[in-house]
């Protein structure tokens, strides 16, 4: 009988040279660029503590992967074909609203506590790094409190259980409910952002109106009720639609389910009013000027949020850096990925820098704040969401084929990067939108320019591209170097907020890099910033 040979262990599946997993992280105890800015703008840090080591644990990472793993799925009808309108989601996307509702990311800027817009935004920039989904019907919960304020018997009915702490997702009218959330449903696909062509109709019909049309999107259809607008018999008027009456559905039926590119966990989807009760906001004819509120406040997230996902792929990027070696020494220690990652932090926290500054002219309730937070909200919109695309596409490369793999967060991110610059206007609508704010409101242009004034004296080459600013534009520029304008103004603005509130590396790299022109056009392609100092605020 023939002796088998002996059996060699060969080992191939020995792992080296790879950094070991992360489960979770804290996500206010290891950021030292957010708790620097949150501090400089009176946030609640301890509420800030509490949900950065919340929306951080390991288990939240882990509902977030599931519920992208197991997307929301379209229930239209049950077994015997009567409706139900419903979208079924994975536990782990409702444990993802749970931890949002209980830290308060929709409630803690109505709650009367000073610095409550700044924690909020906090809150968004946080939340964005584990699951932007989730972060869709939160940041709706939260902007639809001004706009409830147009109805005074409306807002005491909803606004309580908005604001509640409560996740609630049961199916019921809000009245029952410990808690509630609101989405919203403006865009019909004959109009897109040009609201004013909307066709649904509103009828009255009592106390209250019946909508019948179809909206493109919906987002977040699952909550308890929506902002709309329709054509009632004054005009172009803004409506509440809440879901569930008192025994029944309301006239809303969806339509499908958007197939899209990211946001996976959270569900957009078509719908169609049939005859649906509605609750009238604000004059007939006055619906723009009613939910431009709640546009204001969205808009404010969707400058948080780029800086969010930034700061995920560029902290994905230092991690694995860390642990990788090449070429016999490790990446992290390499000069030209130091000055790669240098450069990428730099842009996350200009845009984090300057969504918390704009956050802070939320919180304060004289006129001149309220006019610096509608031009800077925009500008911080547009120039943060420009800067996200290339970052996290910058991010992904540092883990090379790694990073092109699903088990990482960076695919996910990619996807996620172009959807806040387009969701409550794109980049054009946004351009148009600042100048018409500076040409209709005077006093807008001129807070903003005692902004930029203040930071005079800091830097000389931030003095002399103010300057050039405006000696090129002394007035607003034509429609066509919008765009131009735009991110000047903006990327000034951020250097304002670096030099006014970030240590002197920081605001000095900034200006070098995307003030003074000493630079290649592509990330990375920067001399003369101290990328030693700079990596140090990334933990």
């Amino acid at each position: 009988m023939p002796v088998s040979a002996p059996r060699i262990e060969l080992g191939t599946h020995d792992v080296a040279n790879q950094p070991v997993p992360r489960a979770g992280r804290d996500l206010w105890s290891e950021d030292l660029m957010l708790q620097d800015h949150a501090t400089a703008h009176g946030a609640q840090l301890s509420s800030l503590a509490m949900a950065g080591a919340s929306y951080g644990a390991a288990e939240q990472f882990e509902a977030a992967a599931e519920a992208r793993r197991d997307p929301p799925r379209l229930q239209l009808f049950d077994r015997a074909g009567r409706r139900l309108d419903e979208v079924a989601f994975n536990p782990g996307y409702h444990r993802m609203m749970d931890v949002a509702k209980s830290c308060g990311y929709a409630s803690v800027a109505w709650e009367g506590r000073p610095g409550g817009h700044v924690t909020h935004a906090a809150q968004v920039y946080m939340l964005a790094q584990v699951e932007p989904g989730v972060c869709c019907p939160m940041t709706m919960t939260y902007a639809a409190i001004p706009a409830l304020a147009a109805d005074d018997r409306l807002s005491a009915d909803w606004r309580p259980k908005l604001l509640s702490r409560s996740y609630d997702p049961s199916l019921r009218p809000v009245a029952h409910k410990a808690g509630a959330t609101l989405g919203m449903a403006m865009t019909e696909k004959q109009g897109g952002s040009d609201v004013r062509a909307n066709t649904t109709r509103a009828l009255p019909d009592g106390d209250h109106y019946r909508l019948t049309g179809h909206k493109w999107f919906c987002s977040a259809p699952m909550s308890d009720g929506f902002l709309t607008l329709a054509q009632a018999p004054g005009g172009l008027t803004c409506f509440l639609v809440p879901r569930w009456l008192e025994g029944e559905r309301n006239g809303i039926r969806l339509q499908r389910l958007k197939d899209k590119l990211g946001n996976q966990a959270n569900a957009s989807s078509e719908i169609e009013y049939v005859d649906a009760l509605a609750y009238r906001l604000g004059d007939e004819g006055a619906g723009v000027r009613t939910i431009i509120e709640m546009v204001h406040h969205t808009r404010l997230d969707t400058a948080m949020a780029p800086a969010g996902l930034m700061r995920a792929a560029i902290t994905e990027a230092h991690w694995w850096v860390q642990g990788r070696s090449a070429f016999q020494r490790r990446l992290i220690d390499q000069p030209l990925m130091r000055a790669v990652l240098a450069d990428l932090a730099l842009d996350t926290e200009g845009t984090l820098a300057l969504g918390l500054m704009m956050a802070a002219a939320f919180d304060r309730a004289d006129d001149d704040s309220r006019a610096l937070a509608r031009i800077g909200v925009a500008l911080a919109k547009y120039l943060g969401n420009k800067r996200c695309i290339p970052v996290i596409g910058e991010a992904m490369e540092v883990l090379g084929g790694m990073g092109y793999v699903e088990e990482t967060p960076m695919p996910m991110l990619y996807r996620e990067a172009p959807l806040n610059g387009i969701w409550e206007g794109s980049g054009n609508v946004i351009c148009l939108d600042i100048l018409r704010t500076l040409a209709r409101e005077p006093r807008a242009g001129e807070v903003l320019a005692a902004v930029l004034d203040e930071a005079r004296g800091g830097d000389r080459r931030y003095d002399a591209a103010l300057e050039a600013h405006r000696a090129r534009w002394p007035g607003l520029p034509p429609e066509a170097q919008a765009r131009w304008y735009a991110e000047s103004l903006a990327t000034l603005l951020t250097a304002a907020s670096l030099i006014r509130h970030a240590p002197a590396p920081v605001a000095e790299g900034y200006v070098t890099g995307r003030i003074a022109g000493d630079r290649g056009s592509l990330p990375g392609s920067v001399a003369d910033i101290d990328t030693d100092a700079i990596l140090a605020r990334l933990g």
